[in-house]
């Protein structure tokens, strides 16, 4: 990605400019459930925290796999948009492996790829991220079987109840097996896995927290 069009994709994530969203076809009357945070909460520090995971500040070149793009609204649970909620959020690379020195997979790590990000919701709640597909990994103590694709997200404001949760993609064969969502009920699921949309790689994904 050429520098001027990375600073104008960047712009319009934190602005919340780019597209409109709706409120998504699930129930707004709860908050979205919650989920395990996992132990590779990023430890390192970095820079380079923004809206674009598939670029590293200072590198010259783009993180492998497939590029996806992510965009949603912060709502209440009245469907009310919320600005400036903070979205923190990390996932596994391609390959499977988190940026994290604790990862002992032998998954290799892929410098290019950004792997965390903090950002805020814009106008209207809105937030939107670029990244890549995350890859599968085996279960600790159940190698034989993989974790679904996934991205952690943590979002607060103050005057909300904050939300840990993990985002699951539609049409996963591994979502069928997966531990961690297998558990969760059907509507729960449904609140949990983002949208297809009509662009190819590109989703809708809403969160909704509720007032303390």
């Amino acid at each position: 990605m050429k520098s001027n069009n990375r600073r104008t994709f960047l712009k319009n994530s934190l602005l919340g400019t780019m597209g409109a969203v709706v409120a998504g076809n699930v129930c707004a009357q709860k908050s979205t459930p919650k989920d395990a945070e996992g132990p590779f909460y990023p430890i390192t520090p970095q820079k380079d925290k923004d809206a674009d995971l598939t670029k590293v500040a200072g590198k010259v070149g783009t993180a492998k796999g497939t590029i996806i793009e992510i965009h949603g609204q912060v709502l209440d649970t009245n469907l009310n948009p919320i600005e400036d909620a903070t979205i923190d959020l990390w996932q596994a690379n391609s390959f499977g492996k988190y940026h994290h020195p604790h990862d002992s997979s032998d998954a290799p790590v892929d410098e290019h790829f950004q792997s965390w990000a903090i950002i805020q919701s814009g106008k209207e709640g809105r937030f939107r991220f670029k990244t890549i597909m995350p890859g599968a990994y085996p279960y600790q103590v159940e190698p034989e079987n993989q974790r679904t694709p996934h991205i952690h997200i943590k979002i607060g404001k103050h005057g909300y109840e904050p939300v840990l949760t993990q985002m699951y993609f539609p049409d996963q064969e591994q979502n069928k097996t997966d531990g961690l969502y297998q558990r969760k009920t059907v509507e729960q699921q449904a609140m949990m896995t983002a949208k297809n949309t009509e662009k190819p790689n590109n989703f809708r994904y809403n969160i909704f927290l509720e007032k303390l």
